[in-house]
């Protein structure tokens, strides 16, 4: 079965990962800008950082047929620095019409404070006013569901946002109903020590239903497993699924989502008329 991950750093993979996704069923990828596992120390720094998303990674994606498509921002873990964090947003603009962009994000919180609450908003803000879509990124373990609960009120000031444009991620069985009854897309990450489990988000999948879910495996650089989605696909299978609803989960709601954005040029495999189903 063909799938899209979502969510995954490939910064992080060595060339390897490439082909095992290809050779696994994946056909294409978003890479939210992120941490790199310490903090970079001027605008310069994020600069290059935001080349090697446009220009290298979808090179290296491609020696193996797949697309990848990425996102603009400074992250919540480096947003306590307010006044390098302005100087970071003022570059994205000049990234965001580039092939392959798809918006701004993996903007959120990390750690719940004033500071990042406010890079948080003026990301938002910048997004809004350019009508770019939003992927957001929640906090982890006990931070999570305040830090969520936050962030949606934060987004309740932009009167005119689309919600069916915001992808919330990270999701887990106590925030997940909050993201999608206020109309988000929600986002299902899948690691080995922390976050959801395959086992959890067919879970969520079967108490919610697929509309507006997505899996991904976020793959970075700590303790995580780029061939995470294939995992899930083979939990639905094991819970008796039918293939067509897990590709709907898989490859169908990426898509629908992603094709809002205006540089999500993405080219279908290929397969027979009977394959795939």
């Amino acid at each position: 079965m063909y799938y899209f991950d979502p969510h995954i750093h490939m910064v992080s993979r060595v060339t390897d990962d490439y082909e095992t996704l290809a050779k696994m069923g994946c056909v294409g990828m978003s890479e939210p800008a992120f941490w790199a596992g310490f903090d970079r120390g001027s605008p310069e720094g994020f600069r290059d950082y935001f080349r090697q998303l446009t220009e290298f990674e979808p090179k290296r994606a491609a020696w193996y047929h797949l697309q990848h498509f990425t996102w603009i921002c400074i992250n919540a873990k480096e947003a306590e620095n307010v006044s390098l964090s302005r100087e970071v947003i003022k570059l994205i603009p000049e990234f965001l019409d580039k092939p392959g962009v798809l918006g701004i994000g993996e903007i959120g919180l990390n750690k719940n404070t004033p500071n990042e609450s406010t890079i948080f908003m003026e990301q938002v803000e910048l997004a809004d006013r350019l009508d770019e879509q939003i992927l957001i990124h929640t906090p982890h373990l006990e931070d999570k569901y305040m830090g969520t609960r936050m962030i949606l009120d934060m987004l309740d000031d932009f009167a005119d946002l689309d919600h069916g444009r915001v992808l919330v991620d990270h999701v887990e069985e106590h925030t997940v109903r909050h993201v999608l009854e206020r109309g988000y897309w929600a986002g299902m990450t899948l690691y080995p020590v922390s976050k959801c489990t395959p086992e959890r988000a067919v879970d969520m999948v079967e108490h919610y239903g697929p509309e507006r879910l997505l899996v991904n495996s976020a793959g970075d650089w700590g303790p995580s497993k780029p061939t995470a989605v294939p995992d899930f696909i083979l939990a639905m299978r094991r819970r008796g699924h039918s293939e067509a609803e897990i590709r709907r989960v898989v490859y169908e709601n990426p898509l629908e989502f992603f094709s809002q954005s205006r540089n999500f040029e993405f080219r279908p495999p290929e397969v027979p008329a009977e394959a795939d189903k």
